[in-house]
């Protein structure tokens, strides 16, 4: 299950300095490194960076994550992201024999890394998909080639949910994976994309198929465990499960 990357991270850490070989799906190594350099030569010059990851002067200490890159303290990505959707997750409350679980079922989407999986160490950092860092082009045009095919080996001919947003998808998209789409529904009976919550609600679903002791192989087992876990749930078409709001 590949959850959405956070803008958002939490500081510090007590892993040792980003080591690329430590991390999981190694055949995106090469990529990893050549953006990794990239954003640390790009963290020489703050109106460079600022024109590049998109920020203003009040978010500098952002460059400095990037120039520190390679030598600041690393954590588990699970415990590096923040925000809605990893607050509904709520790993902190997770046993370790859940952590387990989790390590083997949670991968989460990545603008630098690609994707990661929830033990993978990593330190804080800043960058977006639509990023554009200089002379590289897209960031979709450096990982297209090999995402998705890294996904589908970690996953191991398992089914793979994408709760990853649009951009993040375009990154290395996986067509054949069950996604997710949050809708409000009105009193009237009509229904609309939620943008608030959505985050939150899909933070409710990965926190219930981490924990559940299900194996769901397609659309109908995992809207079984979101249901069990209170979510109101529908299946639209074959690979898209709708969860309903009010």
């Amino acid at each position: 299950m590949l959850l959405p990357r956070s803008e958002t991270k939490a500081p510090g850490g007590d892993g040792p300095p980003l080591d690329l070989g430590m991390l999981s799906m190694p055949r995106l190594t090469d990529t990893r490194k050549r953006l990794a350099t990239a954003l640390v030569d790009l963290a020489a010059d703050d109106e460079a960076s600022m024109a590049a990851l998109g920020i203003g002067p009040r978010q500098v200490a952002e460059i400095e994550r990037n120039a520190q890159l390679w030598w600041s303290p690393t954590m588990p990505a699970l415990d590096r992201y923040t925000g809605v959707l990893f607050d509904a997750l709520d790993a902190r409350s997770f046993t370790r024999a859940q952590r387990d679980k989790a390590a083997r079922r949670l991968g989460v989407g990545s603008a630098l890394f690609g994707a990661l999986r929830a033990d993978d160490p990593i330190p804080a950092y800043r960058l977006s998909g639509g990023s554009r860092l200089p002379g590289m082009g897209t960031l979709a045009a450096q990982w297209k080639p090999e995402l998705a095919g890294a996904i589908r080996d970690a996953a191991d001919g398992g089914l793979i949910v994408d709760l990853r947003s649009g951009s993040y998808r375009q990154l290395g998209p996986v067509p054949e994976a069950v996604v997710a789409t949050v809708l409000t529904e009105k009193p009237d009976g009509t229904r609309a994309v939620v943008s608030h919550f959505n985050k939150h609600h899909k933070g409710l679903l990965a926190r219930a198929l981490t924990l559940s002791r299900a194996e769901p192989t397609d659309l109908r087992g995992v809207a079984r465990v979101a249901a069990k876990a209170g979510l109101r749930v529908e299946s639209a078409g074959e690979r898209e499960l709708v969860i309903l709001t009010d």
